[in-house]
């Protein structure tokens, strides 16, 4: 689960972790009165989106008045913010951050994340921040230093100070720097993170670590003990329609190709993408029909397929077993298409448990598939069909 900016100071903060002063507003006027509060003499106005590269889109605004915060606020709020990171219709901004503006000495990047290969936290530092540290440390202009945290509780503070003098830092500001790695780390555990990232990480004038830009991610395995986190859940509109299929016994990532990907099991699932990838086609979707799902929840998903209007072709690729028989799949085709005047080209590969009577029952509700013997087969046919507009209205 993927926190705001917002929300991941505010978690932040009580746990040691120095953030600049603001306040969230959903209106120009409250922006302008936050700012107004602030004593500063100059103010951030920041989009809340769950994107990275906004300043480089136009989403942080750095402004001298309050007048200037309400103007940056007005032209932001109900707006779609489109980044590197963002689909190219971008994210809408319902909510900015009007903050104290920093001015740093020095910025870092910093981060904490779960190594997969050994399940340990590990930091992640540069001696130079900003959003576009990625790029600079891909053209060398940058180097990332890595410092392993440990999977127990205990906090190396030598091999912290070590990370520190490897940045740069005075050794005056490195006490500072560990025992900030330090709340950071905890705070990584007590939430049950992924991710925390922090960039720019400030060193101002007085030698304070600042926060200036924070990111949270929340391992969702463990949010079934962390209620108070769960909260903060905001789906995004993408993420609305993901946890909604998820409700209806179905795995569903929406993806932006132009063939809608239906398959029983995660791992057909993933090969049945990979092989439309292998023959030249676009999946607009992941979705694993899980064992568990009904014919009712199946037409949900193959509903969502047909009412996408970039899907130009539908493929279908199940193995029927002991859990979930292919007619199963197919009674769910034929009530999404009977409740759905679009037709598409929709491509079959069916084997296993019931692929007879699933062929049967297309034929009982009418419905006009294209038959495959094989999994190749059906993935080129598909392919084809979306390339040529086969079947479009």
């Amino acid at each position: 689960m993927n926190l705001h900016e917002f929300q991941s100071k505010m978690l932040l903060s009580p746990r040691g972790v120095n953030v600049p002063e603001g306040q969230v507003a959903s209106t120009k006027e409250e922006a302008r009165d936050i700012a107004g509060n602030l004593k500063a003499t100059g103010f951030a106005v920041k989009a809340q989106i769950q994107a990275g590269a906004r300043g480089r889109a136009g989403g942080v605004r750095i402004v001298s008045s309050p007048e200037e915060v309400m103007a940056a606020a007005g032209d932001l709020l109900g707006r779609r913010l489109a980044t590197e990171q963002t689909a190219p219709t971008g994210h809408l901004v319902s909510r900015v951050l009007v903050e104290a503006a920093v001015r740093p000495q020095q910025s870092l990047y910093l981060s904490l994340f779960v190594a997969p290969s050994t399940a340990e936290i590990v930091a992640l530092a540069a001696a130079e921040g900003g959003d576009d540290i990625e790029r600079r440390v891909l053209s060398g202009q940058a180097r990332f230093e890595q410092l392993p945290l440990g999977t127990e509780r205990s906090f190396d503070r030598s091999a912290a100070a070590g990370l520190g003098a490897r940045l740069g830092l005075a050794n005056g500001l490195i006490p500072s720097f560990v025992a900030l790695l330090e709340r950071l780390r905890q705070a990584f555990l007590e939430l049950d993170a992924t991710l925390i990232e922090i960039n720019p990480l400030a060193v101002t004038a007085p030698g304070d670590f600042v926060a200036v830009d924070a990111k949270i991610t929340i391992d969702d395995n463990a949010l079934f003990r962390q209620p108070e986190l769960l909260a903060l859940r905001e789906p995004s509109e993408s993420d609305a329609i993901e946890i909604a299929v998820q409700n209806r016994n179905l795995n569903y990532v929406a993806l932006d190709g132009d063939i809608g990907l239906v398959a029983n099991g995660a791992g057909l699932g993933l090969a049945t993408l990979d092989m439309v990838r292998v023959a030249n086609g676009r999946p607009a979707n992941f979705m694993d029909i899980r064992t568990t799902a009904t014919s009712l929840d199946v037409a949900h998903g193959f509903a969502l397929l047909l009412d996408n209007p970039a899907v130009r072709s539908v493929l279908v690729n199940v193995h029927g077993g002991g859990m979930q028989p292919c007619d199963t799949i197919a009674d769910g085709l034929g009530i999404a298409m009977r409740r759905n005047k679009r037709t598409l080209p929709i491509v079959v590969r069916l084997a296993g448990n019931n692929a007879e009577y699933a062929r049967f029952r297309f034929a009982n509700f009418g419905c006009k598939v294209i038959d495959c013997p094989d999994m190749w087969t059906a993935v080129t046919r598909a392919v084809s069909a979306a390339q040529s507009g086969e079947g479009q209205p």
